[in-house]
């Protein structure tokens, strides 16, 4: 069996850059317009061209999202887009819209393979079919598929036609994403990369003949929150996904921060990595899970894959995210004959703190802050200010696109 793609988040060049070092096969990137996380920061043209051949030469893919919704006043813009992108060497093109498939079909015929994103629902191996019939390699099923109901696709499929599916982040409570809240609520479409999350929003009770009087619902002190869904997480489940026959497991979070893209990527594959050595004698590691939980996330579900969800799906208190680690920075340099490592700061680091440092191979050490310079060397007693170029003696060598991290205060 071909070893299973693990497709990484990538919400900008460096994040694209985290995700391939620290595991992922593959990632997928937006453009600045027509990608469906219109707030995400996104590639320029130029950061594309950067970003693919930095995978190509680590023999990895990038797949581009071109999964909006398109109204007719979006389609000649569409077009001159495709005209520039036929210039970069993408190894697909993620596709919900029939039009758009038409469009990059007659453009650029057999050149790009050409992936269904979950936006389209797809959820039975018939419609898969069809979507073959029209050039598709690859479907990303919906989201709402359980483990019975993939396997029957996968099994039933043509045979050539590639499955995806989402394996951890966050959960739209629309059916496969398409959600109409956001663009009734205030005006910005989800279907076309604008949502404002309003599923998330604390809610009160208007009576019909009394407009002006708001009652709280309550669930809980913190307000009330209707459709506040966990997040995904299968770490525990990588041999069902694996046996299932799927090409391809995704993980959710353009969005996302570096350090949530590099964690995330490295804990399943090192997962993925140990049930392909010895699936006979493969064993959970509950420090998987650990890992996971230490970058910002809500509480966890298996989502549809074991069955379908019940009330205890849904979050109740908060919409809040859970953060019990901070991320402090990442590693640009190393001397190993000072010991002083480079840093490029992302929060607080101050003298005394207790730090832990990640790298790409599941690499972990724990150490406390000692010595701490700026950028002229000086030394300081603090790192307050964002993105500061600082420098931190290490106690054991360290390497470019580390990580550094610490329990957040909050958390304790």
């Amino acid at each position: 069996m071909e070893k299973i793609e693990l497709l990484a988040p990538a919400g900008d060049l460096e994040k694209l850059k985290y995700a391939l070092i620290y595991g992922a096969d593959a990632v997928y990137i937006g453009g600045q317009i027509f990608g469906l996380r219109a707030s995400a920061k996104n590639f320029s043209f130029e950061e594309m061209a950067e970003g693919i051949e930095f995978a190509h030469s680590m023999g990895k893919k990038v797949h581009l999202v071109l999964n909006i919704i398109p109204h007719n006043e979006d389609l000649d813009s569409l077009s001159m887009l495709m005209d520039d992108l036929g210039k970069l060497d993408f190894d697909a093109f993620i596709l919900s819209d029939p039009g758009t498939l038409m469009m990059v079909k007659e453009k650029f015929g057999d050149r790009y393979e050409i992936h269904l994103s979950t936006q389209a629902n797809n959820t039975n191996y018939l419609s898969a079919s069809f979507w073959h019939t029209q050039g598709v390699k690859r479907v990303i099923l919906a989201r709402e598929m359980s483990f019975d109901e993939i396997n029957e696709i996968i099994e039933r499929a043509p045979k050539a036609l590639d499955f995806e599916a989402f394996i951890h982040g966050a959960m739209c409570i629309s059916y496969s994403g398409r959600c109409l809240l956001s663009n009734y609520m205030n005006n910005r479409d989800a279907n076309r990369g604008e949502c404002s999350h309003p599923c998330r929003w604390k809610y009160h009770l208007v009576e019909e003949k009394r407009p002006n009087e708001y009652y709280p619902v309550v669930e809980s002190e913190n307000g009330t929150f209707f459709f506040n869904s966990k997040d995904l997480c299968m770490i525990e489940h990588v041999p069902e996904l694996i046996e299932s026959g799927l090409a391809s497991v995704k993980i959710e979070g353009r969005m996302k921060s570096l350090y949530y893209v590099a964690n995330t990527v490295r804990v399943y594959r090192e997962a993925i990595d140990r049930y392909y050595e010895n699936r006979e004698n493969y064993v959970y590691d509950p420090k998987w899970l650990e890992e996971i939980e230490k970058v910002s996330h809500r509480e966890f579900t298996t989502g549809f894959y074991t069955g379908k969800p019940g009330g205890e799906e849904q979050l109740y208190g908060t919409s809040a995210y859970l953060r019990n680690y901070d991320f402090l920075g990442v590693v640009q340099s190393y001397d190993p004959e000072t010991q002083m490592a480079t840093i490029e700061q992302r929060n607080r680091i101050i003298v005394g703190d207790d730090i832990e440092i990640i790298g790409p191979n599941y690499y972990a050490a724990e150490q406390k802050v000692t010595t701490l310079l700026n950028e002229k060397d000086q030394v300081i007693e603090s790192a307050p200010h964002a993105q500061q170029i600082i420098k931190i003696k290490m106690d054991q060598p360290v390497e470019k696109y580390f990580i550094l991290r610490k329990r957040s205060e909050k958390s304790e």
